[in-house]
């Protein structure tokens, strides 16, 4: 599970090397990516509405 969402952490920066990728799609489970990817998603943009939340809140986008 760690090298799953370790590729989907890569994949989300655009970083990847060809070997990399090539070893990834040999060894990961299409349905782990899948679920690790909309769980990464999700996450970022939980964490961009609290942001916004925050920033809007403190007063600091006025």
């Amino acid at each position: 599970m760690r090298n799953t969402a370790l590729a989907v952490a890569w994949s989300f920066l655009g970083i990847r090397r060809r070997a990399d990728y090539a070893r990834d799609t040999a060894q990961l489970n299409p349905i782990h990516v899948v679920v690790a990817g909309i769980v990464g998603a999700a996450v970022f943009v939980l964490v961009l509405v609290l942001l916004v939340r925050w920033v809007v809140a403190s007063g600091v986008a006025t």
